[in-house]
Parts: structure tokens; C-alpha cells; sequence
């Protein structure tokens, strides 16, 4: 196990502890956790690149570790009213929608591969940016409006494009493999 994977261990691990933070609105604590995994997102991938340290693990770890961290504080902000609803589903049913199409895509062709997208990593960086921007803005009591109403459009935005990018791709990669049977 290596230095970018257990940093990725990490971050799955402080999921569940920055949920209870936001639930029991202990904003400042769920603010320096949730930065902190924010933070060791991209070290992970520096580090895995820059010292050739990329595995196989790693490729399929980073994403659910991404998916888990942010489906589940968009669930604690939005039920805890800091995020709107919409916004919530949009960024649930992505991540629900990829990991569907995933697994049904490794299904038909056996020959799934993670890849992120550009735009997913895009997305990934403005999902992760507004959810540390609201628990900070909570916790150390800052009005965010400014910057949050653009940051939410913005995240809503390139979620739409990032889920529609990867649909797009799997369904016409499928075809072309359901085709050449």
C-alpha cells in the first residue's frame, strides 16, 4: 500500500466523521476535516504522478472515495438546509448514474477502465470547493452569498455536462462493441 492510496483510505475514512460534524453542527471541526480531505485529494494524484506511484488500486480508489465524500456532504448540507435541494439530486444522481453505468458498462465489455474525464475532475474541483466555502462560511460565520450562488450554478452546471460526457461516451463505446459481435 502506498503513500497516494493510504492518503486515499484517509479520505474515505473521514467521511463518516465530517457527516456527524455537519449533523450536529459542529461547523468549525467538520470545516478543517472536510479541507483537510478536500486538500488530500489532489496530493494523492501529485504524489502518484509526480513519483510514478499510480495503481490500479488507486485508480478505482480515488474515484469512490471522491463519490463517497461528496454524495454524502451534499446529503448533510442539504438536509441540514445549506444547500438547495435541487443541487443535492443533481449531484446524487450523477455519482449514482456513473457507478450504475459502470458497473453495466463493465458488464456488457468486460473492459472497464477509470479514466476520468476532464470535466469530471473539473466538476470534482467546484463540488469540493463549495462544500468547504458553505462549512466554512458556517463555521466561522462569513457571508458566502457572493461567491456561493455562482459556486452552486457553476457545480450544478458542470454536473450536468460531466454525467451527460460519460453516458454519451459508455453508450457509444458499448454500441461499438455490442456492434462488432
Amino acid at each position: 500500500m502506498n503513500i497516494p492510496n493510504l492518503l486515499t483510505l484517509a479520505r474515505i475514512c473521514a467521511v463518516p466523521v465530517i457527516i456527524w460534524l455537519i449533523l450536529d453542527r459542529l461547523m468549525e471541526a467538520a470545516f478543517w476535516v472536510a479541507l483537510a480531505a478536500a486538500i488530500s485529494d489532489a496530493v494523492d494524484g501529485i504524489i502518484a504522478k509526480r513519483f510514478d506511484m499510480q495503481t490500479r488500486l488507486g485508480a478505482y480508489l480515488d474515484p469512490i472515495a471522491d463519490k463517497a465524500l461528496l454524495v454524502s456532504v451534499y446529503i448533510a448540507l442539504g438536509h441540514e438546509g445549506f444547500l438547495p435541494t435541487w443541487l443535492v439530486i443533481l449531484v446524487v444522481f450523477r455519482d449514482a448514474l456513473i457507478v450504475g453505468g459502470a458497473l453495466l458498462f463493465h458488464t456488457l465489455t468486460q473492459s472497464l477502465e477509470m479514466t476520468p474525464l476532464m470535466v469530471s475532475k473539473v466538476n470534482t474541483v467546484f463540488q469540493l470547493i463549495l462544500g468547504v466555502t458553505i462549512v466554512g462560511s458556517e463555521a466561522f460565520g462569513f457571508d458566502a452569498t457572493a461567491v456561493r450562488d455562482p459556486l452552486i450554478y457553476a457545480t450544478g452546471l458542470t454536473t450536468v455536462v460531466s454525467g451527460a460526457t460519460y453516458v454519451v461516451g459508455w453508450t457509444g463505446r458499448a454500441s461499438q462493441i455490442e456492434g462488432g459481435r
